[in-house]
């Protein structure tokens, strides 16, 4: 079975639409399941909200799906963020609304468990570090957890009371080893690695190997949305930096 990992689409159609492509192009896959933040930023959230509902199997709720429904407060993000959240709720119609108030906080899928922040908090906590992986592990008894939320590609084993950082990298396959994991396939549609192409994985359960990808797709057709929406003027430059 071949499972493609998405997270982070942010209300960017032209980087969503280019991966899914890309998927489509890499052969068959069975399952799309997506980590979380259909939409936030971005110029196109209802438009992304309806691809995910035709093409994704799983999808988790993001803070900025919560944010924008009112099911989380917008004190917890920055202005720009704020800002953003709250043009997106008025462009959500009911039907929306109630698709993003049903989505799950955490999903089992097999040997994994899917969240978009973190298993100690789904919503809000960022795992970039050794650390906070590490404490994380106790807060999930699958072999694996498949986490969004910080837009950069990261993946985290542990090896006995230690957690142990492992880079990934495009076009580099990551064996899952009989250790557990932690696995983040980074951002659909607002990378921040420095790479501005769009980022996704694919899982092979045979070969139990698990790829990166990045995407080249129309940036400036994004961005000149954000404009025409009046959006903050940071989500425009931040797209093409990859920040």
């Amino acid at each position: 079975m071949r499972y493609a990992i998405i997270a982070d689409i942010h209300a960017n159609l032209a980087a969503f639409q280019a991966v899914l492509e890309d998927i489509h192009g890499k052969g068959e896959v069975d399952e799309i399941w997506c980590l979380g933040d259909i939409i936030g930023y971005g110029p196109e959230p209802r438009q992304c909200i309806e691809l995910v509902k035709k093409y994704c199997a799983v999808c988790i709720a993001g803070n900025h799906d919560l944010a924008a429904i009112g099911k989380m407060e917008l004190a917890y993000f920055n202005p720009t963020a704020a800002e953003a959240c709250r043009w997106t709720t008025g462009q959500l119609n009911p039907i929306d609304v109630h698709y993003l108030g049903n989505l799950p906080m955490k999903a089992e899928k097999g040997d994994f468990l899917l969240v978009h922040g973190s298993p100690a908090d789904p919503a809000l906590e960022y795992m970039i570090s050794a650390s906070i992986a590490e404490k994380n592990f106790a807060f999930f008894s699958q072999k694996y957890c498949l986490a969004g939320h910080s837009h950069i590609p990261a993946a985290f084993r542990e090896e006995g009371k230690t957690c142990q950082p492992i880079h990934l990298t495009f076009g580099v396959g990551l064996v899952m080893h009989k250790q557990r994991m932690i696995v983040n396939p980074g951002s659909v549609g607002q990378p921040r690695d420095g790479d501005p192409r769009a980022s996704y994985a694919i899982y092979d359960s045979e070969g139990l190997m698990l790829r990166l990808y990045r995407v080249e797709y129309n940036i400036g057709a994004t961005q000149d949305k954000i404009m025409q929406a009046g959006l903050p003027v940071p989500l425009i430059t931040r797209l093409e930096q990859g920040r």
